[in-house]
Order: structure tokens, then C-alpha cells, then sequence
């Protein structure tokens, strides 16, 4: 794959000045000269790391597989232009500023480009190094939108001792997207847990995230952006209550993913699922100081761990507490295999997830030279302890680097210097436990499908675009290796088979365009006969009343005039509403509790001037509770679902949980049990329950009926008064989609040129 293991590289911008970034991109290709071929450019000519170099890519016997651009952006396009005539197929663009024409040339091409704007690429396993810095090689993939945050990760990973087995620079995503570059990782065999740094999210990153935590490759990200901006210009309380992170986390429960705030939290986090993911929360303590046991316990239960009870202790050290906290009371200083042992009891004994080390080990042989040889042999028995049960530990020790450290790293067990980042970590790492038991259970939405293609030449640019799976890994092996031997044969017959070979996967690639065209457009159809029969959109109260016929509403209906209120039969109290506004409480748009409500219409009327207005029968139930159920569209994950305390007051309260539409009732419950507000809903001081079942299906329902619905951007019911027997809600919103999509024009076009 070209920008994995490509057969040959040239780093146009070779240099011999160590402050260019052709100098370490030139160095970085030379480390792979074993592997394949490297060729240096530089336009002056001579040598550069003692190595000889050409003025040009026409200089070259053969076109390289893969083009480094390390010049400035105003050299990039005549550098492009000759690396495409002579048949380059894949660019790392390293500048910013590349002009939009040039990159437009190399996708028609067919060739593939990384960036620009970016720090470019580092595979462990291929000794592939085009890119500024040094990589130590591990089990850390990174995909990183910013090039510096990037460079950041993989030095705390180097520090941790898990080191980096593939760095992706994504830079701008001109070409190739953070989501091929994820799903390349399904297939990387040294890859063992991700690290995500995005800005912005493209199409495809949830089903991304999940091919991977399906591929037992959990996933860490990193991200930026709470936009009061974006929830300041909201139209609906539904908007303003959801802030850009509240859909990333429903996107990461979805994907069974993780999202952390810091590149030194997500290294942190990706050395303990590196050691292993805890089956749960419950967690044993061990120190050699009680303060210390206590403060790690404390810290324990704040990040959402268990400390359970212990009764299964024996095999303990004489004198160490039998309670959790564990305490060794001094065993360890007497004898450090103690230490070993107490891990043991914890880790066989089956009452806890994960075990917690905490204290002056790692210290020993440091403060006393002869304790050396010794401690790092304990340290060996703690490691193989964890992988021969699948228990993680996680060692807080007073010693940065000792030898016992070291030991431990080196044998999977992550260390930290401060117990808050051990405590905090393990406790993010159990909740990928709890994510995979939930995951077991009937899923959430619709499935997340992973489409088909390759991130090199050929393959379909940008957008959806991925890499191969697990099962094509052989194959592609057997490919390189047969290029290769072609080549060997001659340069001639290589040319022409390769040309071949392009011409084939063009042609596959062409069928499968057409046949997820012609998936896309029945698809379409179907939509479109969906919404041609559903109701359609209509302004107002009364109309979203009608649109939203899976919730029941009070009693009500149109007036105009005095005479329409009375000649109703509707019983009070009453409520008086402006049938057209969206906030109505803001606007004098509402009136409640009315036994004779003709004086107050013609008060209203006076007011807001003439129009539809609503009378509609109170809902007067006692032992309800408010809430708010909003659904709207994200422009990065599409239709989110939100629940939360409702009324007037919801953006005061902001008591609220947000998940990717459509969700099925259990998970709609599980919103509801994440409330702070929920024990409400349980009834209280012998007041009834509500009826939470009912309450589920209208969430479920709420978020089906968007994400059905492309022309409508929000839905919103506030507040829905939820009670024993009965969901009633008493004010409704609907908004239409901003700017209609014509979807069914596009896909027939598509399909029509694929099959072309």
C-alpha cells in the first residue's frame, strides 16, 4: 500500500540543513533504504546525507511509488505535474497553502494525496519514516488532524514505554481522510489501541471507530470545541442545551470509544488498554502506606470505580490489612516479593476488575543500590501475574525511570508518577468494559457499515473512502511481493502489468461505485416514498401536533375569534397559545390556568395581532415530572437525540443526555438513568412512578422520526409532562431543514457515470 510499505519514496526537498524539513525527511526515508528504494531531489544537485541526488523526478529510471513534497507551496505545482507524467501515484504533502487546482489534479490522476498541511506518516512495521521527528516503535496507532498535537502524543508514548506503531498526519484532508486512515489500522497487525486527534469529523469516523473496537483495538480520542457560538444562534432549547461535545460522547458510546482532554490523559489511557480492557469497576488497592491506600481509594470512587469489599484474602502477608485499601503495614520493606504477593491474592481471587498498586515501589533499588536486582525481579512476577490472568495493573510509583520502572513497562504494566493520572486512567479504561457488555446487548440504531475501497491509488477519494479489512491483509502481502518480482524481471514488463493491474482495479472500482449507486438510489426511493406518505411539514403548534402523532397531547383546537372560544366544548382550566411562535413563554405567546378565556385572547389578540391561536385543556395531573425530548441534526454525526429536565427553566437546569438518532427504548432508558434529575421519575416520598416505559418509546420514536424525515432539521417537545399511566406533552416544535438536499439528482448521476 502505498502509504504503508510503498516499493519506492523520493523526498523532493532533500536537504543537508538540519533546520529544513527536507533534511528530516530525508533522513526519516534513508531509515527504510533496506526495504525499498529512496531517492533524494534536490534541485542544486550533490549529495545530502552522503547520499547522491537528482535535480528532478525525470532524472529517475523509474517513477517512485510515493512523492514527498518538502518545497514551498509555490514549487508544489510543477513538482506535481512532473511526478504525474511520469505515472507517481501517491503525494505526502508537507506545505500548507497548496492550491486547490494542483490537488484537483492529482485525484483526477487517480493518485492519492496526504494532507497537505501535515507532518506525514511513520509505520513501525514497514520502517517507513517520512515525517519530522522520532518515533519510538510500539503499539500506539495515531491518527492526527494536527501535526504538533501529534508529535505530542508520540513523545508521551515514548515516555510511557508503549511507543508508536503508525502515525498518520492527516493535516487538511484534501484526499485521503481521517476515516481510511482509522480503518487501515483494522489491519495493522502492531496496532493494539488507537489515538485519535480530530478538529472536525468527516463521514464514516463512528463506523471507523467501531471496526476497530470490533478488531479488539480500542479507541482513544482526543478533540477540541465546545461552541457557545453555535448553541448562542440555536432556534430551539434543544440546540442551545447540546454543545458540540455532548455528540462526540454519543458518538463515542456508539463506537465503544473513549474521549480524553489531553494528549498526556489519552497516552495515559492507551498504556492501560494496552496492558488490557478491566471486565468491570471494581478495583483493589495495594500500598505500603495506609495515607497513601486511602487517598488512591478516594481518588478511586470519584472516577466512577468500585472498592469493594474483600473476603477472599488468604495467602495476604502477616500484618497487612485485610480490607480494601490493602495496607501492607511495613511486609514490603521486610520482604519485596510481598508485594508480588498481595498482587497475586487480588488478581486470582476474582472480586476485582483491576488492581491499583500505589507507594514507595519502584523506589527500592534507587534509595538502596543492593534492593535493585531484587525489586526489578518482583516487578518481572507483578507483570506476568497480569497477563496470565487478563487483570490489569496499574503501579503508581514515587520513582520516575528506575530500573524498576522500567521493568514494569517493559513488561506491560503501566506506571505513573502521581496516583490522580493512574486513578484517572484505569477509571476511563473500565468504562470500555462496560461499553463492550452494553455493546452485547441488541444494538442501537441502525448497523454501522464500513464501505469498501483502498486509501491508495485507485481507490475512491476522500469522502467514504477506506482500506482493506483484516481477511484482504494476506493478499495484499502477496501483492507487493509479486510487484516486486515483476519489477526484478524487468522494468518494461513491470510497466505494462502494472498498467494492467490499474486498469482492472479501475474497472472493479467502477462496478462497486455503480452498485452502491444503485443501493443509494433505491434507498432514496424509498425515502422519498416514506416522506411522500408521512405527514408533511406545516409552520405552528397545531401542525407539529399533527406531524408528532406517537405522543398524546391535551385536548385542543384553532380560534380566531372570541366566538370560536365560546362555542368550544373543551373543559378548564385552559391554556391560551400563539399557534405560530417557537418560544412562546418569551414572547407573551402563552397564558395558563384560565377558567373564562376570552378576556385574555383579546389581550393576546391586541397584542401579537390577529391570527390562529390554540385553546387547548390543561393537563393539571399531579406527580409529574417536566422534561424536555429534542432531536436535531448535527452537521458532523447527523440526527442526535436529546432528553432532559424541561420547562422553562431546561437551559437553567442543563440536566440533559444527548445520543446519536435513532435509539432504540433500552438505550432511551439508560438516558434517562444517566439524568441527575432521575430519581424523579422513581417515585418519591410515596408518591407514584412514571411511567418510564412509555416515556422510552416516545424518545425511540422521536429519534426514528427524524432521522426518517430529511426535511425537517429539528423536533422538539418541551415540556412533556410525564406521570403514572400516561406521557402527555403541551408544547411542540418542528423546524424544517435549512437547505434542501437534492440527493435523488446527485445519486443518479453518480450512478450514471460509474456505469459510464
Amino acid at each position: 500500500m502505498i502509504f504503508s510499505d510503498p516499493a519506492s519514496v523520493a523526498v523532493v526537498g532533500a536537504s543537508d540543513d538540519p533546520a529544513k524539513w527536507g533534511h528530516w525527511l530525508a533522513r526519516g526515508a534513508l531509515v527504510g533504504h533496506d526495504r525499498r528504494a529512496v531517492h533524494l531531489v534536490n534541485r542544486g544537485g550533490g549529495a545530502v546525507l552522503g547520499r547522491p541526488t537528482v535535480r528532478s523526478l525525470s532524472e529517475l529510471d523509474e517513477a517512485p511509488e510515493l512523492v514527498v513534497l518538502a518545497v514551498p507551496a509555490a514549487h508544489v505545482p510543477a513538482v506535481v505535474d512532473e511526478a504525474l507524467a511520469v505515472g507517481v501515484r501517491g503525494f505526502v504533502g508537507i506545505p500548507s497553502g497548496i492550491d486547490d487546482r494542483v490537488i484537483g489534479r492529482i485525484r483526477e490522476s487517480g493518485a492519492r494525496l496526504l494532507g497537505p498541511n501535515c507532518l506525514g506518516v511513520f509505520d513501525a512495521a514497514t520502517s517507513l519514516h517520512l515525517a519530522w521527528g522520532e518515533f519510538q516503535a510500539g503499539s500506539l496507532g495515531v491518527v492526527s488532524q494536527s501535526g504538533q498535537v501529534g508529535l505530542e502524543i508520540a513523545g508521551f508514548a515514548a515516555a510511557s514505554g508503549i511507543g508508536i506503531s503508525r502515525f498518520v498526519s492527516v493535516g487538511n484532508q484534501a484526499d485521503v481522510t481521517a476515516t481510511e486512515a482509522l480503518l487501515d489500522l483494522v489491519s495493522h497487525d502492531l496496532t493494539t489501541v488507537v489515538g485519535v486527534y480530530l478538529e472536525s469529523f468527516g463521514p464514516g469516523i463512528v463506523a471507523a471507530m467501531s471496526a476497530l473496537r470490533a478488531a479488539g483495538k480500542p479507541v482513544v480520542l482526543l478533540t477540541v470545541g465546545s461552541s457557545i457560538a453555535a448553541r448562542e444562534a440555536a432556534l430551539t432549547h434543544t440546540g442551545a442545551l447540546t454543545s458540540s461535545l455532548d455528540v462526540v460522547d454519543a458518538a463515542c458510546r456508539r463506537a465503544c470509544a473513549r474521549r480524553v482532554s489531553t494528549p498526556a490523559a489519552l497516552v495515559d489511557l492507551a498504556a492501560v488498554l494496552t496492558s488490557g480492557v478491566p471486565r468491570g469497576v471494581r478495583v483493589g488497592v495495594i500500598s505500603d502506606s495506609g495515607g497513601q491506600g486511602a487517598i488512591a481509594a478516594d481518588l478511586a470512587v470519584t472516577a466512577g470505580l468500585v472498592v469493594p469489599t474483600l473476603t477472599a484474602v488468604d495467602g495476604l502477608p502477616e500484618g497487612a490489612s485485610r480490607r480494601n485499601p490493602i495496607d501492607l503495614a511495613g511486609a514490603g520493606e521486610r520482604d519485596l516479593v510481598n508485594y508480588a504477593r498481595a498482587v497475586e491474592v487480588l488478581v486470582r481471587g476474582g472480586e476485582v476488575d483491576s488492581v491499583v498498586l500505589s507507594g514507595y515501589f519502584g523506589s527500592y533499588g534507587e534509595d538502596t543500590p543492593s534492593l535493585a536486582s531484587a525489586e526489578v525481579g518482583v516487578a518481572e512476577r507483578i507483570c506476568a501475574l497480569a497477563r496470565e490472568t487478563g487483570v490489569p495493573v496499574v503501579v503508581h510509583s514515587m520513582r520516575e525511570g528506575s530500573a524498576a520502572v522500567r521493568a514494569l513497562r517493559a513488561g506491560g504494566v503501566p506506571v505513573q508518577h502521581t496516583i490522580e493520572r493512574v486513578v484517572a486512567a484505569l477509571g476511563d479504561a473500565a468504562r470500555f468494559g462496560v461499553l463492550d457488555q452494553r455493546s452485547v446487548r441488541a444494538a442501537s440504531g441502525p448497523e454501522l457499515s464500513v464501505p469498501a475501497g483502498r486509501m491508495e491509488a485507485g481507490g475512491s477519494p476522500g469522502g467514504d473512502a477506506c482500506v482493506s479489512l483484516p481477511g484482504a491483509a494476506a493478499p495484499r502481502r502477496a501483492g507487493r511481493q509479486a510487484e516486486r518480482g515483476v519489477r526484478e524481471a524487468g522494468r518494461v514488463t513491470g510497466r505494462v502489468e502494472w498498467a494492467a493491474s490499474e486498469a482492472d482495479q479501475a474497472v472493479h472500482q467502477a462496478e462497486r461505485v455503480a452498485r452502491k449507486a444503485d443501493q443509494a438510489v433505491q434507498q432514496a426511493e424509498q425515502a422519498t416514498r416514506k416522506a411522500d406518505q408521512a405527514v408533511p411539514y406545516r409552520p405552528g403548534y397545531l401542525a407539529a401536533r399533527d406531524l408528532l402523532s406517537f405522543v398524546d397531547f391535551p385536548r385542543a383546537h384553532a380560534v380566531t375569534t372570541a366566538a370560536d372560544i365560546e362555542a368550544s366544548e373543551l373543559r378548564p382550566p385552559f391554556a391560551l397559545k400563539a399557534d405560530w411562535l417557537a418560544h412562546k413563554s418569551e414572547h407573551g405567546g402563552v397564558e395558563l390556568d384560565l377558567t373564562d378565556p376570552v378576556p385574555a385572547f383579546e389581550r393576546m389578540r391586541a397584542r401579537l395581532g390577529p391570527g390562529t391561536y390554540v385553546l387547548e385543556e390543561m393537563d393539571n395531573r399531579r406527580n409529574t415530572v417536566e422534561l424536555i425530548i429534542g432531536a436535531r441534526r448535527d452537521h458532523s454525526f447527523g440526527p442526535v437525540v436529546l432528553v432532559g429536565v424541561g420547562g422553562i427553566h431546561a437551559e437553567l437546569v442543563r440536566d440533559t443526555t444527548v445520543e446519536l438518532a435513532p435509539v432504540t427504548p433500552a438505550t432511551a432508558r439508560e438516558m434517562l438513568e444517566r439524568l441527575t434529575s432521575a430519581p424523579l421519575l422513581s417515585g418519591r416520598r410515596g408518591e407514584p412512578e412514571a411511567d418510564v416505559a412509555q416515556l422510552a418509546d416516545v424518545i425511540a420514536t422521536m429519534s426514528e422520526t427524524l432521522a426518517a424525515r430529511p426535511d425537517l432539521e429539528e423536533i422538539e417537545l418541551n415540556p412533556v409532562r410525564v406521570g403514572p399511566g400516561r406521557v402527555i406533552a403541551v408544547d411542540a416544535l418542528v423546524i424544517p431543514a435549512r437547505v434542501p438536499e437534492p440527493q435523488q439528482d446527485v445519486l443518479l448521476r453518480l450512478r450514471d457515470c460509474a456505469a459510464r
